[in-house]
């Protein structure tokens, strides 16, 4: 997924994807108003929608952050939500602790960003196996996802789905409206004359999106014998018999000789690199890759020594599964070429030198920067290590 640094304003038309990726809110510090927690007296700082983009230009800063997904949108006044919150985040039956700030509303619904005065919080927060948001003035109790601030770099994509294919079967504005309800974690768009409907959302409720669409378009095929028996017009029934062959052919694929993954491009990156014999290197089974910016795709068929039918979808679901793990412990950081492109041979050079004291961070150089993928520590003290090095030789100049 395309990064930007914190502070960067993003070009115009360009995705806000996950709050690591286009967070303006939190790359200020620059509060427009505060105002008494009701929990033990503390002071709580609250922005809402800063104009400016100041460099946060503090990694320490983002290691206090925690993301919060799940907020009730709408339910009440901003600021009367934001005080809720801070309120759930500093009891201490939710691992809390004295909050710094609070940026709600952000740039995506129903997330909010939430930083404490300490660091240790941020792991005791995570820690606890769930987060429900209850108030007296909350209509009902709302369930939180909170996931480190830096955890989301991976999350958000955006998608265009062709919903053609479900109008023979399903009023599409039906199933849309039942996509909403059962995925609060998906935006979307409109829904076009032509099917089409822009999605947004994170990797894991894609990829539930998509199974779902899939047990739907499969439902298509299985109904075939009794769409056989109504009455319809010749063409209207010529179109439904073309509909179900073509369905028939594509749960034939999903079910045997061919799989497709969708991955997070840098997941991809970074699993090709330390696990490409376990995952990719699959004689018995053909794997070519297509990447479309922060999106890449894999498609698995069987090989020539023509495996068992299962081994292509065995081949799919270790990837997935490695997938998942890696979006939950990869974290990206990213050094900017501060002096001048010129000195990109030394930022790499200096990145080789540092590598071997971090075997397991990758590092992707870029024509204007280089990114950092591993966990949260080692990428830190990798970039750490690198401006250190490089500060040394601008100064020996």
């Amino acid at each position: 997924m395309e990064d930007v640094s914190p502070g960067e304003k993003p070009e115009e038309g360009r995705l806000k994807d996950s709050p690591c990726v286009v967070a303006p809110e939190l790359a200020t510090a620059r509060c427009h108003k505060h105002f008494p927690c009701k929990q033990d007296h503390r002071m709580a700082w609250v922005g809402r929608h800063p104009k400016d983009h100041q460099d946060m230009g503090q990694a320490a800063k983002s290691a206090r952050t925690v993301v919060i997904s799940g907020v009730p949108d709408g339910v009440l006044n901003d600021d009367v939500m934001s005080d809720i919150l801070v309120i759930h985040f500093q009891k201490a039956k939710n691992n809390g602790g004295d909050v710094e700030e609070v940026k709600y509303p952000t740039t995506e619904k129903g997330v909010a960003y939430i930083t404490f005065e300490d660091q240790e919080v941020v792991g005791s927060v995570l820690q606890k196996n769930e987060h429900r948001l209850e108030d007296r003035r909350l209509p009902r109790y709302y369930p939180l996802k909170v996931t480190a601030y830096c955890e989301n770099v991976f999350s958000s994509v955006t998608a265009v789905l062709d919903m053609s294919v479900f109008k023979y079967k399903f009023v599409l504005e039906d199933l849309i409206q039942e996509l909403k309800k059962k995925s609060t974690a998906l935006s979307f768009g409109s829904l076009q004359s032509n099917g089409h409907i822009s999605v947004q959302g994170s990797f894991p409720a894609m990829k539930w999106l998509r199974d779902f669409l899939l047990l739907k378009a499969k439902s298509l095929s299985e109904d075939k014998n009794e769409e056989s028996k109504s009455h319809q017009r010749p063409k209207k029934r010529l179109q439904r018999h073309r509909l179900t062959r073509e369905m028939n052919n594509f749960v034939h694929d999903a079910e045997g000789e061919k799989q497709v993954v969708v991955l997070d491009t840098d997941v991809y990156h970074y699993m090709k690199c330390f696990f490409s014999k376990e995952l990719l290197a699959n004689t018995d089974v053909v794997i070519s890759d297509v990447t479309d910016g922060d999106i890449t795709t894999l498609h698995l068929q069987r090989g020539r020594s023509r495996p068992d039918a299962g081994q292509v979808l065995r081949v799919k679901e270790k990837i997935e599964n490695q997938s998942i793990k890696l979006h939950k412990s990869l974290r990206k950081e990213r050094i900017n070429f501060e002096r001048c492109i010129r000195d990109k041979k030394k930022y790499r050079s200096v990145c080789e030198s540092v590598k071997s004291r971090f075997p397991n961070v990758l590092f992707i150089p870029c024509d204007t920067h280089i990114d950092l993928i591993g966990s949260s520590s080692a990428v830190f003290e990798f970039k750490r290590e690198v401006n250190k090095k490089m500060q040394g030789l601008f100064q020996n100049r």
